[in-house]
């Protein structure tokens, strides 16, 4: 693939997740903001580019893409053969990965059973569901109570535990935002 087309897939990429994700939007860190939910995809987009500059061996294409559909299937009315025909068995399969399973009951089971899934992926896919993580530890919706920070807190700290060894400069960053999320708990 050159890398015209290959900026040319992501872009058309951009356009759709734009589209899936319109109207969706997540709590802020103050009362009453609402942020759309493109911007989460955009984040986790700009955590994969920065990680690119540190690691020359992810597969840049792969990576971007899953970043921008990680959301996809589990969010919006697009499936897994959709990804597929439109985008390649990889790029979904990185998708399906990142998808928690809603037929297991329980929320860590869910996220254990991604995280084992993901683990059997490329190492792209380990970055996306880092960079997912390192994304969502930003300031936590204003209506979250303790016990939630606390919760998602923990679940960060499975998610590195299963995936550090996915990419050196995504789990100290991950790290990094655990540590710094501890405020919002005190």
């Amino acid at each position: 693939m050159t890398q015209n087309s290959s900026i040319d897939k992501i872009q058309d990429i951009w356009l759709l997740v734009s589209k899936l994700h319109k109207g969706q939007s997540y709590g802020g860190a103050e009362e009453g903001l609402k942020i759309d939910y493109i911007n989460h995809i955009g984040s986790v987009v700009f955590e994969i580019m920065n990680a690119i500059k540190f690691d020359s061996t992810i597969d840049e294409e792969l990576a971007i893409s899953c970043a921008l559909l990680h959301d996809t299937i589990e969010d919006t009315s697009i499936d897994y053969q959709f990804i597929k025909d439109s985008f390649g068995v990889s790029i979904a399969d990185g998708v399906l990965a990142l998808t928690k399973n809603s037929q297991i009951s329980g929320k860590t089971e869910q996220m254990i059973d991604s995280l084992e899934r993901i683990k059997s992926q490329p190492k792209e896919i380990w970055c996306v569901k880092l960079a997912d993580r390192i994304c969502n530890l930003y300031a936590p919706p204003f209506y979250w109570n303790r016990d939630k920070k606390i919760a998602y807190l923990n679940e960060a700290k499975i998610i590195y535990n299963h995936l550090k060894d996915g990419n050196d400069y995504l789990s100290n960053r991950l790290l990094q935002k655990i540590d710094s999320y501890k405020h919002y708990i005190e």
